[in-house]
């Protein structure tokens, strides 16, 4: 009787042995087609004649003009204003001027800048109760004071203008 259990567990262990292998072989074979299917795919996304133009995003413009500005500007009480216009990502700004007198100190006024594409201009926007300000882009590298109009300033656009530091040798500001 012990011979005859046995055989049959060994002969039930074989015929399900026998019935599972060939489940994980489909199985596996299954799994082998898959990944090849996704290996095309990754190639077919990878390639590049595929046009994306379709599918991107616009750039916003004001993302990308950012940077730190100098200059030296007019002023009525003083002989010029040392001014630091530095535009941040996020649409931030931080203004720093300073008068050219003896023993004058630092001013800071920080905020939001907008970009308007079609007037050419970047209009900045205080935290704190104080008028806005306009500057007209002349280029990627130079920014003219403009007055609460928006209008250029009578006189010489060169005595309200700011330059970014990369296309400024030195941060030194002459006065004339």
């Amino acid at each position: 009787m012990q011979l005859f259990k046995k055989q049959l567990q060994h002969t039930l262990a074989l015929v399900f042995c026998s019935i599972l292998l060939p489940a994980n072989m489909a199985t596996a074979a299954t799994d082998q087609a898959d990944q090849e299917k996704l290996l095309r795919a990754r190639v077919k996304l990878l390639e590049k004649t595929t046009d994306h133009a379709a599918h991107l995003t616009p750039v916003d413009k004001s993302l990308e003009f950012h940077g730190v500005f100098y200059g030296y500007l007019p002023c009525k009480d003083c002989d010029g204003i040392k001014a630091t216009l530095s535009l941040k990502q996020n649409n931030n700004y931080l203004l720093v001027t300073q008068p050219a007198k003896d023993s004058s100190r630092e001013f800071y006024e920080k905020g939001k800048y907008s970009w308007d594409d079609k007037k050419n201009t970047v209009v900045l926007t205080p935290r704190k109760e104080a008028a806005t300000r306009q500057y007209h882009i002349e280029d990627e590298g130079t920014l003219i004071q403009l007055n609460a109009d928006g209008a250029r300033i009578a006189g010489d656009d060169d005595r309200y203008t700011l330059r970014r530091s990369d296309t400024v040798k030195s941060r030194e500001v002459h006065i004339h």
